[in-house]
């Protein structure tokens, strides 16, 4: 097939991209290109990479003429990227959504699946949060995410198929890394400073491994029409408290670099108070699909790649962090 990828030099994107490109697919990356794209396989004559921003929607109607599959990955990601300059957020997460849609729409791409976020549902003191749960969204960001789903619903029909996911706070090793993220956050401390600080650490926060969403992206394509048409999927793995995944990191950090035992845990005050357990058995139960990767294989996975020098320069360099890359770029 031919797909079509927003955000496709992302963090899940760098990941997904060569998979998709394993597969036998054409693909067409359409990036900003804000974190480069050199950590993708380049020299593969199936990927075409645009450089092009969202909201452009008359160039994406352009590039993605004679594509099957549109993915929607491309945002402002995370809510203190978001707040850095709200009304080129909103601009992007929020008004270039509807164009973008209907440009994908009249390029003739018969499948729209688009990534939400489980971040979506805000605080919740229930125990399993399904599909159905109101969106009490705390930012701007999963406000957002949450009104661009019934958007996508209003120009789908039998010729133009959307789908939503949901995905829990992603996490893991993946080509154009991120160290901006909770399980990334503490193993990257943990590793370098032998020391993790916790921030609050009663919140319950579901997590992703990036191995299980592209998993799931590529499931969402393949799957059976009648199957996944308008509908809308929480994913996730593990529903653990910010303190429990500090321990798994302690815990296997020590035991990949034993020479850097005992590392301690520093816990301190944090006004992010988003808490929720996010239920996931509606994409088991319609598409038989189930997460398999835990916390504990995404911190062994990024031990591994710092071991073998894939992470230089982890506090550093700002194309691990999303805010640090965004001020450059406004500074420029």
């Amino acid at each position: 097939m031919k797909i079509f990828v927003t955000g496709g030099a992302g963090y899940c994107g760098s990941l997904l991209i060569p998979k998709l490109l394993e597969m036998k697919h054409e693909v067409t990356v359409y990036d900003i290109m804000y974190f480069g794209n050199d950590f993708l396989p380049n020299d593969n004559t199936k990927l075409t990479l645009v450089s092009g921003d969202i909201r452009n929607a008359e160039k994406i109607e352009k590039h993605a003429q004679e594509h099957e599959i549109f993915i929607s990955l491309a945002c402002i990601s995370n809510d203190a990227s978001f707040e850095l300059d709200e009304n080129l957020s909103t601009s992007i997460n929020m008004d270039a959504f509807e164009p973008m849609v209907v440009a994908a729409k009249s390029a003739g791409c018969g499948r729209f699946i688009f990534a939400s976020s489980s971040s979506v549902y805000g605080v919740s003191d229930k125990k399993d949060v399904t599909e159905e749960h109101p969106l009490v969204p705390l930012t701007l960001y999963n406000k957002y995410k949450g009104l661009c789903e019934p958007i996508l619903k209003k120009y789908t029909d039998d010729d133009f198929v959307g789908v939503t996911f949901r995905p829990a706070t992603v996490c893991g090793y993946a080509p154009r890394l991120r160290l901006d993220l909770s399980v990334n956050i503490l193993t990257n401390h943990a590793i370098t400073n032998n020391k993790i600080t916790v921030f609050g650490g009663s919140q319950l926060r579901p997590n992703l491994h990036v191995e299980d969403y592209c998993k799931t992206v590529i499931l969402l394509m393949d799957a059976p029409v009648e199957l996944i048409k308008d509908q809308i999927f929480n994913v996730g793995f593990q529903n653990m408290s910010i303190r429990e995944i500090a321990e798994v990191v302690k815990r296997v950090v020590e035991e990949e670099f034993p020479e850097k035992a005992p590392i301690e845990i520093v816990t301190t005050q944090s006004d992010d108070n988003r808490s929720y357990h996010i239920n996931s058995d509606k994409i088991k139960n319609v598409l038989g699909f189930e997460p398999s990767l835990s916390v504990e294989d995404a911190v062994r996975g990024l031990c591994e790649a710092f071991k073998n020098g894939k992470v230089p320069n982890s506090f550093d360099d700002d194309v691990y962090f999303n805010v640090k890359r965004l001020l450059r770029k406004q500074a420029l």
